[in-house]
């Protein structure tokens, strides 16, 4: 797999999103509940960005907006300032909107600080998750096997946000868990971008690690939980690596 608030679940035959059991997550770390239409409309554009169905340098004109994602353009400007504030959009007075260019020494920077906070919030949802918070975690992988099958990036995106939004708000840490959404969304695409074609048997390989992790933190080990992270979160892309070398 490439994953505050968690993305809800859209259906790949009907395209609409579906009711998603982990909402109550989303209203314990964000007031932006995905009831809203202006949540929703974040949430859609927010997807298109990570899988680079709006690529980076792209021009977002408003107008165009409320008509692919059928919404008004209060609702679109809302979104907009928010994905800004994530630094995943530039907005200039007089020039527009365009989507933020890949910048890869930030997302290095990113990387680095999602190494440190999510193994954090691991070891912590070990510590101190519900059963029902656990259940959740594991809920965020429903349906992975026939994603990583279809390659299907946008379904593998949303699990994989979902997964890590989970874990953290399963930690207890509501200040850790609304950091972690950030990080995330900040570093989401440049896995994309460095992982094209990722094959099937890295596919399962991750979400095995996924489920290693969520079984670790169901038995309450601690270590585990935090060494297996690690893992999930792997090593800064090699491609990325090179990217940075050849432009220091």
């Amino acid at each position: 797999m490439p994953r505050a608030d968690a993305i809800p679940i859209l259906h790949r035959d009907t395209g609409q999103f579906m009711a998603d059991p982990r909402d109550k997550d989303i209203a314990r770390l964000d007031e932006w509940s995905p009831r809203l239409l202006k949540s929703r409309l974040y949430q859609r554009i927010l997807v298109d960005i990570i899988v680079g169905a709006l690529a980076a340098g792209e021009h977002l004109d408003e107008n165009e907006l409320a008509r692919r994602y059928g919404g008004g353009l209060a609702g679109v400007r809302e979104a907009l300032a928010r994905l800004a504030l994530e630094g995943l959009v530039q907005r200039r007075a007089r020039v527009g909107t365009t989507v933020a260019p890949l910048d890869l020494m930030a997302a290095r920077e990113a990387f680095e600080a999602r190494c440190l906070i999510e193994v954090q919030c691991a070891g912590l949802a070990a510590a101190h998750a519900s059963e029902e918070e656990i259940a959740a975690i594991r809920a965020t992988l429903d349906g992975a096997e026939e994603a990583v099958r279809n390659n299907d990036v946008r379904a593998l995106a949303i699990m994989d946000e979902a997964f890590h939004v989970a874990v953290a708000a399963a930690s207890g840490n509501r200040t850790l868990a609304k950091i972690v959404v950030t990080l995330h969304h900040q570093t989401a695409r440049y896995w994309l971008y460095a992982m094209r074609a990722p094959s099937i048997e890295d596919g399962y390989r991750a979400l095995a690690e996924h489920r290693g992790l969520a079984q670790a933190i169901a038995g309450r080990d601690v270590d585990g939980a935090r060494a297996v992270m690690l893992k999930v979160l792997g090593d800064f892309p090699d491609e990325m690596k090179r990217s940075l070398e050849s432009n220091p």
